[in-house]
């Protein structure tokens, strides 16, 4: 395959940037678009030009973090795909093909297609975490949590963090990522002590890095890789309402799963 590539340069978060094209022929079908890369990058650097600086770690979809627009959707036009399972077989010979970093104020571009997405870890530090002390793996039926929970928490768990639901929201919202972390622990035995301080903990940190609001758009779970509703963020709205209308002191302590 012969492919025109138009790709995002920015040398640092002061920089403006642009677009630079590139051509790269002899491309199998088979590879990954992320393998595509590479083979650009060792043609730059044969010719002594400064390599296209992406993030990418596990390439089995699994860490996200290979974020990046390409062709103007999240990780690529396949659904529920990463861009690192993205295959070249997506794309036909002689296309051009445009690569960005993701689009977000609470997300700046640090080179090139990578993006800082610490604000993400810091929504996590924020609360998400559990102080029960689980000790060594007990049996599965030890703890007793009911089926819809289980399977509603591994939903939500499924959350890897790339930052496509952000990237794709017009309003740049947070909402998405944050309600899986919240949902995930708060419908399990083990995430009840911290329930109601750690969605108005994590509710916060979201906002104080300053990511829009939701509007119900919908383009998030489009866009997620996982494919996560947004069903969560209905969740996790009414666990917000509810810790705000309970007292920290009430002796009846956190609400409760439902």
């Amino acid at each position: 395959m012969k492919l025109t590539l138009n790709i995002w340069r920015q040398s640092n978060s002061e920089d403006n940037g642009h677009l630079v094209v590139y051509e790269i022929d002899n491309i199998s079908p088979d590879m990954s678009f992320l393998e595509m890369l590479d083979v650009l990058n060792e043609q730059l650097l044969s010719q002594g030009e400064d390599p296209v600086a992406f993030d990418h770690d596990c390439r089995e979809g699994i860490c996200g973090a290979c974020s990046m627009f390409i062709n103007g959707e999240a990780h690529g036009p396949m659904a529920k795909t990463t861009t690192c399972q993205l295959h070249m077989r997506s794309f036909k010979d002689g296309d051009s093909i445009y690569i960005e970093p993701w689009r977000s104020r609470a997300f700046p571009v640090l080179k090139d297609l990578i993006v800082d997405r610490s604000a993400f870890d810091r929504i996590i530090q924020a609360g998400g975490y559990v102080s029960v002390s689980t000790g060594s793996p007990q049996d599965a039926n030890s703890l007793l949590v009911s089926k819809e929970n289980a399977d509603l928490a591994m939903d939500a768990a499924e959350c890897i963090g790339c930052g496509a639901c952000v990237a794709a929201c017009p309003n740049g919202s947070a909402m998405l990522f944050t309600a899986a972390k919240v949902s995930h622990l708060a419908l399990l035995p083990q995430g009840q002590p911290e329930r109601t301080e750690r969605v108005r903990s994590m509710v916060k940190a979201m906002d104080d890095e300053l990511f829009g609001s939701c509007t119900n758009f919908g383009e998030c779970q489009d866009a997620c890789p996982k494919g996560i509703s947004i069903r969560f963020i209905g969740r996790m709205n009414a666990d917000y309402i509810k810790a705000n209308l309970c007292d920290e002191t009430d002796p009846r302590g956190p609400v409760q799963s439902q």
